[in-house]
């Protein structure tokens, strides 16, 4: 027996990838091209093989480690010819390359005697993929328009059955030319969506013909949908091993490529079981797995917790941490009276599921306080009357926010968000706003509200009030808020509890404001008062540091001039 450095070989052109996954440990025996460590550059990730059989003596590189070719990886114990044996092979991708675009793409890129796909400058058909056993699913969302330029992966419109919603991406990248589906059309796999002019990435299924069948492991990185017809599709329902009450423990074992792909569908990868070399969660798995939640076969820790399971046992949180509570009782309305039933909206069924995870998960109290705001009302409407011209129409709400800048730079802890067992300092302040639109309530941000004066917040929120009324809020619209504002304005009412909207650690709750007589030492005096109803998150902020944040706004709010303090 004799000792050799396995050593990292020739992957190409460029230095110090980093180290992402060591798949082996000191003791393990390791057969001749099994995987040992994986690394990744800033375009692709790969797995690098052992040249050699023996058993693994030491380990020389760790997670986060920037290895290049020559660098050593392990010490094994080999078997004295075995020691004076070729050098290693290059591994199964031998170079970087831009992440396929479809699991057809990811094959035939990684057969060495295939060429290299070219690009398509004739119109491809983009059409629905292999997501699950089920027929006429409804398109909800229309995510591009003609002339639009769409990426390889980008979602191009939202389906959703009688038990769950998702995207379809684009398995090609190019310029609409034509739509194929509208708002209510019912779809089915391999059904047309769009046609692209001067696509990128669509492979012929003839390719993967060629490729060898050594290359369709279960382990090959993938980053787009199944074609329709992909071989796979018979075993599209075989349902993972999930318990969507369990805990997660750990990070999922997943390459890039197939957490970009989990992403693109709304997967929570840490819910899916992986069937790859030490539980590897492959594409195969996630398709899968998207296939038996639209099915209704599995359930989402999200609609876990919308739908408590029926025969749950007595309320109370076990040893294990899992909720235990009482099945949610069935009743049969009808026989009380008449009834109509409606289908709650597709905001209503997200927006639900995050709550009631917020409601319970986190340790959340509520401090209740006044503010101040007679002169600063009589400022905003001779504000507004200087202003009519211009269209804008400021709100107290906008003074809300700069109220609220000034206090969270103040107060740093109410702009950060947990991560573990560490706090996320944000340096930037976006501020959420919920706003109420007849399919339920949305919350549009407001971007480097820091950086913008009360006129520009208040034309904004009237373009985004708008925009979220007639249903056009992107993705990029509501995301990245580190603090919101739930503002019941003129509609009443005194104080509420508002909901955290994890990941923030605090909300402010705001009512209508109304006159009340207030001593100023000498008489009673008529002020304007509004309600405030501040909610924080108590494992990060304690009740002093809160009691400290709402008199501060108050002051503020009483104050304006302190804004620029």
């Amino acid at each position: 027996m004799a000792l050799l450095d396995i050593q990292v070989p020739d992957i190409g052109d460029f230095d110090s990838v980093a180290v992402i996954e060591v798949m082996v440990k000191v003791g393990d025996t390791v057969k001749a091209e099994q995987s040992l460590i994986t690394v990744e550059s800033d375009k692709a990730s790969m797995e690098i093989p052992s040249s050699h059989a023996g058993v693994v003596k030491e380990i020389k590189v760790k997670l986060g480690d920037k290895v290049s070719e020559g660098s050593v990886i392990v010490a094994l114990e080999v078997a004295g010819e075995a020691a004076s044996a070729a050098p290693a092979p290059a591994p199964a991708v031998a170079a970087p390359a831009p992440a396929p675009t479809s699991p057809v793409a990811s094959v035939a890129a990684a057969a060495p005697a295939a060429p290299a796909a070219p690009a398509v400058s004739g119109p491809v058909e983009v059409r629905v993929p292999d997501i699950g056993d089920f027929k006429d699913v409804a398109v909800i969302e229309v995510l591009v328009k003609v002339g639009d330029t769409v990426k390889a992966e980008q979602s191009l419109i939202t389906v959703e059955s009688d038990k769950a919603s998702m995207e379809i991406p684009s398995a090609a990248a190019g310029v609409v030319k034509e739509l194929r589906v509208k708002l209510g059309d019912k779809v089915n796999i391999g059904d047309v969506v769009l046609v692209l002019e001067g696509a990128v990435g669509a492979v012929a299924v003839a390719a993967v013909a060629s490729a060898p069948a050594a290359l369709a492991t279960p382990s090959a990185p993938v980053s787009a949908p199944a074609l329709a017809s992909s071989a796979a599709a018979p075993a599209a329902l075989a349902v993972p091993a999930h318990n969507p009450t369990a805990l997660a423990v750990g990070v999922a074992h997943a390459s890039p490529s197939v957490r970009k792909f989990a992403r693109e569908l709304g997967v929570p990868l840490s819910e899916v079981k992986g069937s790859g070399p030490k539980g590897r969660i492959t594409q195969t798995d996630v398709q899968r797995f998207t296939a038996s939640v639209m099915a209704g076969a599995v359930q989402t820790l999200a609609q876990a917790a919308k739908a408590p399971a029926a025969g749950a046992g007595a309320g109370g949180i076990t040893g294990g941490g899992e909720l235990n509570l009482l099945p949610w009782p069935k009743v049969d309305f009808a026989k009380f009276g008449p009834i109509e039933r409606k289908e709650m909206s597709r905001i209503k069924k997200i927006s639900g599921a995050n709550l009631t995870r917020n409601a319970i998960v986190i340790p959340a109290v509520t401090n209740h306080d006044d503010a101040d705001i007679t002169e600063l009302e009589a400022f905003r409407v001779l504000t507004n009357k200087e202003n009519e011209k211009s269209g804008v129409k400021v709100t107290m709400l906008a003074f809300l926010i700069k109220a609220c800048v000034a206090a969270l730079k103040k107060f740093p802890e109410f702009n950060s968000s947990l991560d573990g067992d560490a706090l996320i300092y944000k340096q930037y302040y976006h501020i959420g706003f919920a706003a109420d639109t007849p399919n339920g309530l949305v919350v549009p941000v407001i971007k480097d509200a820091d950086k913008k004066g009360v006129l520009q917040i208040s034309q904004e929120m009237g373009e985004l009030a708008k925009k979220a009324r007639d249903g056009k809020l992107g993705p990029a619209d509501m995301s990245g808020a580190s603090f919101t504002i739930s503002s019941l304005g003129g509609i009443g009412g005194r104080y509420f509890t508002p909901i955290i909207n994890a990941p923030e650690v605090a909300i402010l709750g705001v009512c209508k404001s109304q006159i009340e007589p207030k001593w100023d030492g000498k008489a009673f005096q008529p002020r304007l008062m509004l309600p405030l109803s501040l909610t924080w998150d108590h494992r990060v902020i304690d009740g002093a540091a809160a009691a400290r944040f709402n008199a501060f706004l108050g002051q503020i709010l009483a104050d304006f001039r302190r804004v620029l303090l």
